[in-house]
């Protein structure tokens, strides 16, 4: 990616949308559990394209990534198209899995779709071979997405999706307040007692 521009954090929400916010993990908590975890994690934008870049506490070895893009839809609607994302088999040596690390980078694209006004989140949990696919969608569901569309390749409207997504696989579509919300225990800091 050519020029880069770091993650700036929201302001405060004003008061009409403070109420709806409540419960919400902050872009600054979501990155203090990925410290907590002894994760670095980078957001570099440069248009309405991100990337995400997860590296241990000392920042040399890439360990995964996520790629997207904020797409403008009808009636002005924006929404947070997750492209792809990757992790290093080194992964699954370490305390946090595959998915776990998973869940941190979506919390931070999430969270950054959230900041620019994106309703909805998409992806295609990709169909590579049907054991590794089925643990995508499971592990999708159980985060919060809900299967939109098989894409098999089989009529036109496949043709549009394979074309958009690269493959086929399963559509899979989520509110990303919900998706925020559910994920608030895992980001939000715990009450002192």
């Amino acid at each position: 990616m050519a020029p880069t521009s770091y993650l700036s954090f929201s302001p405060t929400p004003s008061k009409s949308t403070a109420k709806t916010c409540l419960g919400i993990p902050t872009m600054p908590e979501i990155m203090d559990a990925c410290k907590s975890q002894g994760l670095r994690i980078r957001l570099r934008t440069l248009g309405p394209f991100f990337r995400i870049l997860a590296a241990g506490e000392e920042g040399d070895v890439e360990l995964g990534r996520a790629d997207g893009v904020i797409r403008p839809w009808l009636g002005g609607e924006k929404i947070l198209h997750l492209d792809s994302m990757r992790m290093r088999r080194e992964t699954l040596r370490m305390d946090r899995s595959v998915f776990g690390l998973g869940l941190f980078l979506g919390a931070v694209a999430v969270r950054h779709g959230f900041d620019l006004g994106c309703k909805r989140a998409q992806l295609l949990a990709i169909n590579d071979s049907p054991l590794y696919h089925s643990k995508l969608v499971r592990f999708y569901t159980r985060m919060g997405f809900k299967v939109v569309h098989e894409v098999d390749g089989s009529s036109m409207q496949d043709l549009a999706h394979m074309l958009v997504w690269g493959g086929r696989g399963t559509r899979m579509d989520a509110d990303i307040q919900h998706l925020l919300i559910k994920w608030s225990k895992r980001f939000k800091p715990k009450p002192s007692t």
